[in-house]
């Protein structure tokens, strides 16, 4: 059967393209920074933030080891000093970006019973709005599962700075859920494998949950749900300036409501270039175990990096997934952190012939590029370059991957929400340059 509307579109396409293309020379003309970003890379500075910092370059303008802090403290003190090697984490960071300083033992227990008390959804939502038109992509799930909790909300109408708090902390409970029971509805009805859904229990943490409520067994080992919890740590929080806390912030300043305002941000988190990174960086490694043959070679390794950077290999975009990062040139702090517990986690698994892959990479790739481009700053691992792993290591499925993103995301989002409400008055609204032909 023809579908009429495709084929008008399709016809209709090379209008488009002739009618809405832009020469990038008016872009240099012009001095428009595309991105928001200027020709070295360095943001363009639309705001101000006390939620976080970013350093990549020393006071010199040189490339230097990135720092990344959380309301004042760097990553690394957080780890070395707050957030034991035996403890889960999560709740005190959660807590320390919501509300700007790290809690008592009291505090955190009565902010860990807050998340406990919200994360419960709706009577006969799962089976109504989850298990009904299960979808593939599970961030498309999770974001109309946020829009429909909107109709259950009385307050959806209130912007105050309370309401919009218990509307954050409602969403960052219920995260995992929406993540999980998406997956189990999509592997049900789609893929027809057995499902199960369990309920969260109130004695675990927020990482103990997801892979309690992920596996058929309920069972995991500490030191699992240890990694996991460092993960989602590390992709809570990364500046105002990325895609999505940008969304939130851009869609805050309109006035509209926490739901629609963090739809706004997962449909932003989405896109491959910001949170499907990590399923890149999976799928090249796919692809070198398909072409390397024998993959304890260091020199094998480098010759399909190699044959990658030409475009000869995986894509052909010549690109090293997990290879460099927009802000950070020297090192990404947060991948300085992560590597340890990759490690940790990849013996207790028995998956070092796998870990001899990344290490080959990290160690083999920035040299390689180096040579090969022309670039203003370094070139190192990035968070994502190690996380698709981890996923794998823990059974996650690769459909839960972006998910896993955002159900630490909401946190860092939920805290620029509440920044913009207290401190912005305007609505963001950036001027676009008008190069288009007056006809008349």
């Amino acid at each position: 059967m023809k579908n009429i509307l495709y084929e008008y579109a399709e016809a209709k396409k090379e209008l488009c393209i002739k009618n809405d293309s832009i020469n990038p020379e008016l872009y240099k003309e012009h001095n428009v920074k595309r991105g928001l970003r200027d020709i070295n890379g360095k943001g363009v500075v639309t705001g101000l933030t006390n939620i976080s910092k970013i350093i990549s370059f020393d006071e010199n303008g040189e490339p230097c080891e990135g720092r990344l802090w959380y309301r004042g403290y760097t990553l690394q003190s957080l780890f070395d000093k707050h957030i034991k090697h035996d403890e889960f984490g999560f709740e005190k960071t959660a807590y320390l970006l919501l509300f700007g300083q790290l809690p008592s033992e009291s505090e955190l227990s009565e902010f860990c019973e807050a998340l406990t008390a919200a994360r419960k959804l709706p009577r006969n939502f799962t089976k109504d709005v989850i298990m009904k038109a299960p979808s593939v992509d599970i961030m498309n799930s999770m974001t109309r599962s946020i829009l429909t909790l909107a109709s259950y909300d009385r307050n959806i109408a209130k912007n105050d700075i309370a309401t919009s708090l218990m509307q954050c902390i409602r969403l960052i409970a219920l995260f995992p859920l929406l993540a999980v029971y998406g997956y189990h509805a999509y592997n049900h009805y789609v893929n027809e494998q057995s499902m199960y859904i369990h309920m969260p229990d109130p004695a675990l943490s927020t990482a103990e949950n997801l892979l309690m409520l992920l596996r058929a067994d309920k069972n995991y080992s500490a030191v699992e749900a240890k990694v996991l919890d460092t993960a989602l740590i590390l992709h809570m929080e990364h500046g105002g300036g990325n895609n999505s806390t940008f969304t939130t912030r851009v869609v805050t300043s309109a006035g509209s409501d926490t739901y629609s305002t963090i739809a706004a941000a997962m449909s932003s988190l989405k896109g491959p270039k910001h949170g499907g990174a990590n399923i890149k960086v999976m799928e090249m490694i796919k692809d070198l175990k398909k072409h390397v043959k024998h993959k304890n070679s260091e020199e094998e390794i480098r010759e399909y990096l190699k044959q990658l950077l030409d475009k000869e290999a995986f894509d052909r975009k010549g690109l090293i997934y997990g290879m460099g990062h927009a802000i950070y040139s020297v090192s990404d702090p947060r991948e300085r952190i992560f590597k340890q517990y990759v490690e940790e986690l990849a013996h207790a698994e028995h998956r070092e012939k796998d870990l001899f892959i990344y290490n080959t990479i990290e160690s083999t790739a920035p040299e390689l590029i180096a040579a090969k481009r022309k670039i203003y700053k370094g070139v190192s691992p990035n968070v994502d370059f190690y996380s698709g792993f981890v996923y794998d290591m823990l059974g996650i499925p690769s459909e839960l991957y972006t998910a896993m993103f955002a159900v630490a995301r909401i946190v860092g989002w939920s805290a620029h929400r509440t920044e913009e409400l207290i401190c912005a008055d305007k609505i963001i609204r950036p001027a676009y340059l008008s190069v288009m032909p007056e006809i008349e």
